[in-house]
């Protein structure tokens, strides 16, 4: 999500032109220069020699005046009057509508979920997707944004638990101070012009989408307190580390790892946590037939489902031109066309390979090619071109019916496929980056070191690739470990699935005593 400038020492967002913003800001300022002396000019052509005197007395006394007040300021002083820059307005009026669009996302989750379940367990899952944010806010906030983005080594952060979040305070962080000047405990995000609440925002709604992604796989057979303790922990011990060496300045990041706005990062990380909850728990009642084979359990609401998937697909217009943290015309707008073209084939491809599959052209595998699209192109969005869009995206939708399928052969139930969606096409989104990156794409103009290496397929060999793949299967070998050994002992302390009793009655009634559809003929 973030760079490092190799020439001036700070961090820039991909897309970007390193060291002085977009052409389009260049040729306004420009503008004004040239305007400025032809009015110079004539002024000083009309006007008599006395005048000319005393004006140029007077505007070398307001300059004067300028500086020492600016020299006399603290760097808290000049960090709240950065407040009211119009770039940094325009920069933290974006990062914060984008993070609205990335928390709206919770609600496309829900209803994507709880359309491809049991209508039986929708008070359940709707709950689960709910309360789910709520929890990561607290957990973040507490811990996770500290471990994540606080100053530490390569490793973890060691600074800003519980941070006041209070602008101009240089104990926690002055923002939108950078460079030199910056003071505070989030050196990570020092980069962003805009203000510590706003980045905190904006990082809260990724960690909470990680956890999100859990709910899906362990649906229908989780307790729903069990649900709640460990998404706690995923937010605050689990997802940010991975985190800390990606974005917050750790060792993947000096390597050359990039992940623009979170294959790996968010969607991964959510699938091999929720990965290792499917395992713990086992599959769903009459599942899996006893001598092989499976039983289909088709979703109650496919209308809630698309529905869903509509609100994912917006959402992710947030998620990853988001991602660059300033209002950058040329970086945003590529970003949301490659997120969109991804979208669209991998939507496509999906439909295809399922009508061939199947011989019908299955609704749920249609969406989930979409969102399979999504996932596949948050890594790379920033560095490949519209065409190489449309390729990732294609080889996602494809992927994920494979994976669907796959997992059904290896008795692993995951009721909406989030682990052919997030951890498959999170893994070959993270390294699509050493296979796609052009020269064409705009994240791609920054100094070296502040983009990654061409792809594999533009000439630019195998060291990206290998570094993409590095960062992969490291964070899959922390968050799988440490996932699993919180869902044995939260099995061990308290139990992690319902009764048979309550699975078959549904867990609306069992875990929450309502139903979502009163008054219909209950379903068994």
């Amino acid at each position: 999500m973030m760079i490092e400038h190799a020439r001036e020492g700070t961090r820039v967002p991909p897309g970007r032109i390193a060291g002085g913003g977009d052409l389009r800001r260049r040729g306004a300022a420009a503008a004004l220069v040239v305007a400025s002396l032809a009015a110079g000019i004539a002024l000083g052509l009309l006007m008599p020699p006395q005048a000319l005197a005393a004006a140029d007395a007077a505007s070398g006394a307001a300059v004067a005046q300028t500086a020492a007040q600016t020299a006399s300021q603290s760097p808290a002083e000049k960090a709240m009057a950065l407040m009211s820059d119009p770039r940094v307005v325009a920069d933290t009026l974006w990062v914060l509508l984008a993070a609205m669009l990335v928390f709206w996302m919770n609600a496309g989750f829900a209803c994507v979920e709880t359309g491809l379940c049991r209508r039986k367990n929708a008070v359940n899952i709707l709950s689960k997707n709910f309360i789910v944010f709520a929890v990561s806010t607290i957990a973040f906030w507490i811990v996770g944004f500290g471990l994540m983005f606080g100053d530490g080594n390569a490793f973890v952060g060691t600074k800003g638990f519980l941070p006041s979040l209070t602008p101009g305070d240089p104990a926690v962080d002055l923002s939108p101070l950078g460079g030199d000047e910056y003071q505070g405990v989030f050196s990570s995000l020092s980069w962003a012009a805009v203000p510590l609440s706003a980045k905190f925002f904006f990082q809260l709604v990724f960690a909470g989408t990680a956890a999100t992604i859990v709910s899906g796989v362990v649906a229908e057979r989780i307790k729903y307190l069990t649900f709640i303790i460990f998404s706690f922990f995923m937010v605050a011990a689990i997802y940010v580390v991975p985190g800390h060496w990606i974005w917050g300045g750790g060792w993947l990041a000096e390597k050359g790892f990039f992940d623009f706005a979170g294959s790996t990062v968010v969607h991964a990380c959510g699938g091999w946590a929720g990965l290792a909850g499917a395992l713990v728990l086992g599959a769903r009642k009459g599942k899996f037939k006893p001598g092989g084979g499976v039983n289909p359990i088709p979703g109650h609401n496919m209308a809630l489902a698309a529905l869903g998937a509509l609100i994912l697909w917006l959402g992710w217009f947030g998620f990853n031109p988001g991602s660059t943290m300033a209002a950058d015309p040329s970086a945003i707008g590529h970003i949301a066309l490659t997120t969109n073209m991804a979208a669209a084939t991998g939507a496509v491809a999906a439909t295809i390979a399922a009508w061939s599959l199947f011989k019908k052209p299955d609704l749920s595998m249609t969406l989930n090619g979409c969102l399979a699209g999504l996932v596949a192109i948050t890594a790379p969005c920033a560095f490949v071109s519209m065409g190489g869009a449309f390729i990732i995206g294609a080889i996602a939708g494809v992927i994920v019916v494979l994976g669907v399928v796959s997992f059904d052969k290896l008795r692993i139930d995951d009721p909406v496929g989030a682990l052919s969606v997030h951890l498959l096409n999170g893994i070959f989104g993270t390294l699509a980056v050493g296979l796609f990156a052009s020269p064409a794409a705009p994240g791609m103009g920054g100094d070296p070191g502040t983009r990654p290496e061409l792809g594999l397929f533009y000439g630019g060999g195998f060291g990206q690739l290998g570094t993409q793949l590095l960062g992969v299967a490291a964070s899959a070998a922390y968050v799988f470990p440490a996932a699993l050994l919180v869902w044995l002992v939260l099995k061990a302390a308290m139990g992690v699935r319902v009764t048979e009793e309550e699975e078959v009655q549904g867990l609306d009634l069992g875990e929450h005593g309502m139903e979502a559809y009163s008054g219909f003929p209950s379903e068994q």
